[in-house]
Protein backbone atom coordinates (compact mmCIF):
# COMPACT_ATOMS: atom_id res chain seq x y z
CA UNK A 1 0.00 0.00 0.00
CA UNK A 2 0.88 3.13 -0.84
CA UNK A 3 2.39 5.86 2.00
CA UNK A 4 0.34 9.14 2.43
CA UNK A 5 1.81 12.37 2.42
CA UNK A 6 1.19 15.56 3.85
CA UNK A 7 -1.37 16.71 1.29
CA UNK A 8 -2.94 13.12 1.41
CA UNK A 9 -3.25 13.65 5.34
CA UNK A 10 -4.59 17.46 5.23
CA UNK A 11 -7.07 16.19 2.43
CA UNK A 12 -8.43 13.40 4.83
CA UNK A 13 -8.47 15.39 7.68
CA UNK A 14 -10.76 18.33 5.46
CA UNK A 15 -12.94 15.01 4.11
CA UNK A 16 -13.30 13.73 8.21
CA UNK A 17 -14.30 17.43 9.21
CA UNK A 18 -16.60 17.98 6.59
CA UNK A 19 -18.36 14.88 7.38
CA UNK A 20 -18.92 15.63 10.81
CA UNK A 21 -20.06 18.68 9.90
CA UNK A 22 -22.71 17.15 7.66
CA UNK A 23 -23.49 14.18 10.54
CA UNK A 24 -24.23 17.60 13.27
CA UNK A 25 -26.75 19.11 10.27
CA UNK A 26 -28.20 15.70 9.58
CA UNK A 27 -29.01 14.77 13.01
CA UNK A 28 -28.95 17.80 15.76
CA UNK A 29 -29.67 20.70 12.86
CA UNK A 30 -26.59 22.06 14.58
CA UNK A 31 -23.84 23.61 11.75
CA UNK A 32 -20.79 23.43 13.96
CA UNK A 33 -18.62 25.47 10.92
CA UNK A 34 -21.21 28.61 10.99
CA UNK A 35 -21.45 28.46 14.80
CA UNK A 36 -17.79 28.86 14.76
CA UNK A 37 -16.93 31.19 12.00
CA UNK A 38 -20.13 32.72 10.93
CA UNK A 39 -23.06 31.94 8.81
CA UNK A 40 -21.61 32.14 5.42
CA UNK A 41 -18.40 34.36 6.20
CA UNK A 42 -15.42 34.62 3.82
CA UNK A 43 -13.66 31.76 6.71
CA UNK A 44 -16.42 29.77 6.79
CA UNK A 45 -17.09 29.61 2.94
CA UNK A 46 -13.39 29.30 2.62
CA UNK A 47 -13.20 26.32 5.05
CA UNK A 48 -16.40 24.83 2.92
CA UNK A 49 -14.31 25.11 -0.27
CA UNK A 50 -11.45 23.42 1.25
CA UNK A 51 -13.55 20.18 1.89
CA UNK A 52 -14.98 20.05 -0.98
CA UNK A 53 -11.58 20.48 -3.07
CA UNK A 54 -10.48 17.85 -0.53
CA UNK A 55 -13.31 15.36 -1.42
CA UNK A 56 -12.66 15.85 -4.81
CA UNK A 57 -8.54 14.83 -4.46
CA UNK A 58 -9.99 12.21 -2.01
CA UNK A 59 -12.21 10.79 -4.74
CA UNK A 60 -9.38 11.25 -7.73
CA UNK A 61 -6.41 9.32 -5.50
CA UNK A 62 -8.47 6.99 -3.86
CA UNK A 63 -7.86 4.05 -6.63
CA UNK A 64 -4.19 4.75 -6.42
CA UNK A 65 -4.08 4.22 -2.27
CA UNK A 66 -5.31 0.68 -3.28
CA UNK A 67 -2.56 -0.30 -5.57
CA UNK A 68 0.54 -1.31 -4.01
Amino acid sequence: MQKLNAVDWLALVLVLVGALNWGLVGLLDFDLVATLFGDMSLISRAIYSFVGIAALYIAAISMSLNKE
